[in-house]
């Protein structure tokens, strides 16, 4: 019988990672579309509503779209490249582009007739009221 362990990532990869995070592998300016499950959010309640907080960074609100499913939120955000002017070539480019997409799901279904998203300087606010279960809908960004 092997007494084995196996582990996601080695003792060095985490080092690295630490030591010189940002350094060796992402441009030194600048970070990277976050990845699925990596856009940061902050959750609050009160009686009658939810507030979410989620950092979408460098993403113009035409690119962000958030869905409402019963008690579930969806915040999807896409970057796309720019395309080159004709008679230019690329030598070399540090920009990104990419797809984050997150999921939550809430202990009440939301009034997705009354819910509200406002987008400032990377920054999207979800205003949630709660409420009886209802249909799908898609916010519009302000």
């Amino acid at each position: 019988m092997s007494s084995l362990t196996s582990r996601s990532s080695s003792l060095f990869d985490d080092f690295f990672k630490d030591f010189a995070q940002g350094f060796f592998i992402k441009p030194l300016q600048g970070e990277t579309l976050p990845a699925a499950g990596q856009i940061r959010m902050d959750v609050k309640e009160t009686a009658e509503a939810y507030t979410i907080e989620a950092e979408v960074p460098g993403v113009p609100k035409e690119a962000i779209h958030v869905t409402i499913d019963g008690n579930t939120v969806t915040v999807k955000a896409e970057v796309k490249k720019e395309e080159t002017r004709a008679g230019e070539s690329c030598l070399r480019s540090e920009r990104y582009y990419g797809a984050a997409a997150r999921s939550l799901t809430l202990p009440v279904s939301i009034n997705n007739q009354q819910a509200k998203a406002h987008y400032d300087k990377g920054l999207l606010t979800l205003t949630l009221p709660k409420s009886s279960p209802s249909s799908s809908r898609e916010l519009a960004i302000q």
